[in-house]
């Protein structure tokens, strides 16, 4: 994608009665939805020459609007030498194994100390600029108390084919998850669309397909770990924000030490174990991450070892010391 050029999508007849917001988003899937909504409010979007601000309206079939995506602005975060795990790294990407606790993008409460203010520093500036800011680079995000693997983009061109294959939903994504019970049927597979709780804007909440996002996630038992936890692999098929935290959750498997989707691990054995080990986040890691190289064509998987911190839960939960 050229940035600060403008995109003509035409809505097909299959995308008929679809938010605005939602029909040019499956037009550019290199742009969130996130990001379109805001190219709407600011006027970029226009049909037949008129500008359109309302992200709801309804589109028809054969409607064509225009979609203009201004040049990143330059970016405001600053770079800061903050130790980082490099997996992989060329001149088109690299590969991160984020420890727990880090936030991935700069936020309110957070403006500093990010892993962008860190690939700032790492990458002296040269990151890809496809999500409105220059340079931040960032494909996909992890939450901050999840471990594990994410891909950035140095380059738009690697950007733009990263995200398609994200929208595709042909990236490896795999992630292991320690949770409270042992999960019956011990492999299955969940499907939630997920949107904004009504009740918490701070969480998600599993909606109907037509106003939330649609979401799968496959689970499988690894192993139990003692009669009140589960070693569980899920792979994703989509990726959404919390998808794997809500997904269990709503089969009453909440992940272990997750302080808002479940009461796993807030009484008897398993509780005295997480406040032992002062566990104090979601038992969550991103393990597996596989894509095809978005200049070379190669497809390239790479595996995380599980955290210290897992590594001690697990060992506690199944008897040792």
């Amino acid at each position: 994608m050229t940035m600060g050029h403008t995109h003509t999508i035409d809505i097909p007849p299959e995308h008929a009665g679809f938010r605005l917001d939602r029909a040019l988003a499956l037009g550019i899937p290199t742009l969130s939805r996130e990001r379109i909504k805001a190219l709407i409010s600011t006027g970029e979007v226009t049909r037949a020459g008129t500008r359109v601000r309302d992200p709801a309206l309804k589109v028809k079939a054969s409607e064509s609007y225009a979609v203009t995506v201004p040049a990143p602005r330059p970016a405001d975060t600053q770079a800061q030498d903050i130790p980082l795990e490099i997996v992989f790294e060329d001149e088109h990407l690299l590969v991160v194994d984020k420890p727990a606790g880090l936030v991935v993008h700069p936020a309110a409460g957070n403006l500093d100390g990010t892993l962008v203010n860190a690939l700032l520093h790492h990458c002296h500036g040269r990151l890809s600029g496809i999500g409105g800011v220059a340079r931040p680079g960032i494909v996909h995000r992890i939450d901050k108390d999840t471990s594990g693997l994410l891909v950035v983009a140095k380059t738009d061109p690697a950007h733009e084919h990263l995200s398609r294959q994200f929208a595709a939903h042909t990236v490896e994504r795999v992630y292991t998850a320690l949770t409270g019970g042992i999960p019956t049927p011990n492999a299955g597979r969940i499907e939630g669309a997920l949107a904004r709780s009504v009740h918490d804007r701070k969480k998600m909440a599993i909606v109907s397909e037509g106003r939330g996002r649609h979401a799968v996630t496959h689970y499988r038992l690894i192993r139990p770990l003692g009669p009140d936890a589960a070693h569980v692999e899920c792979r994703l098929e989509t990726g959404r924000t919390h998808q794997v935290r809500v997904h269990m959750a709503s089969i009453g498997h909440a992940l272990l030490g997750d302080p808002v989707y479940g009461r796993a691990g807030r009484k008897g054995g398993v509780k005295s174990i997480l406040d032992r080990l002062e566990f104090r986040r979601q038992a969550l890691h991103a393990g597996v991450l596989g894509f095809v190289h978005p200049v070379t064509g190669e497809a390239i998987r790479f595996e995380s070892p599980l955290p210290e911190d897992m590594v001690q839960l697990i060992d506690a939960l199944s008897g040792g010391n």
